[in-house]
């Protein structure tokens, strides 16, 4: 099997999850609440997605062999902003019936939404200037800006954590996982500090 079909197989299994929401909420088999089980299995995938997004390059950085891993750091990370967009639908076409003045007292009043609105809002530019052309338009500042990246994965995790009233292993199990994406990313970029444009690793620090 070659790297695209692999590529696209590993996009259907991420897609896997949605295709069983859709059949579930068509044979009525989603559990007495529907509406929450969409709301959890969706950002659950979105906030998995967006840190198997970020563990791309500390991993393709810790083994030249992890190099045909470069493109599922943009496919993942379209994907966890395709459920995170699922996600705040649901809460606001079915939580709250579309009425646009609750979703704003929502996002006031409740810490847990704001961040996760906060969090979409940042993977929001990242996804439409995900193409080779608008990498090549923004130059350097395309690398800054997808940075954010870094920023909505900090806000999802406080996100689950705020969200969760009793039991934190899971939102902390993420937690912990972000935390030790965001150690490699700093010694990622302390090795290349220093370093002169067009030596090995020192032009292109896509972290």
């Amino acid at each position: 099997m070659n790297r695209r079909r692999i590529h696209t197989a590993v996009i259907g299994l991420a897609l896997a999850p949605l295709a069983w929401l859709a059949l579930g909420a068509a044979r009525g088999t989603l559990g007495a609440n529907p509406v929450e089980t969409i709301t959890h299995v969706t950002g659950d995938w979105a906030l998995r997605l967006l840190l198997a997004s970020l563990a791309v390059t500390p991993l393709r950085r810790a083994s030249s062999r992890l190099a045909a891993l470069a493109p599922y750091r943009r496919s993942f990370g379209l994907l966890a902003f395709g459920y995170g967009l699922l996600h705040a639908a649901t809460f606001f076409a079915l939580d709250l019936g579309f009425a646009f003045a609750r979703l704003a007292e929502e996002i006031a009043e409740r810490p847990y939404v704001t961040l996760g609105f906060a969090a979409l809002v940042a993977l929001t530019p990242l996804a439409f200037t995900s193409t080779r052309a608008w990498q090549r338009r923004l130059g350097r500042r395309w690398i800054a800006l997808h940075r954010l990246a870094y920023v909505a994965a900090v806000l999802a995790a406080l996100h689950f954590v705020w969200l969760v009233k009793k039991d934190l292993r899971e939102p902390l199990a993420y937690a912990a996982l972000l935390a030790v994406l965001l150690a490699a990313r700093a010694v990622l970029a302390l090795r290349f500090i220093g370093k002169p444009r067009g030596s090995p690793g020192g032009s292109a620090r896509r972290l």
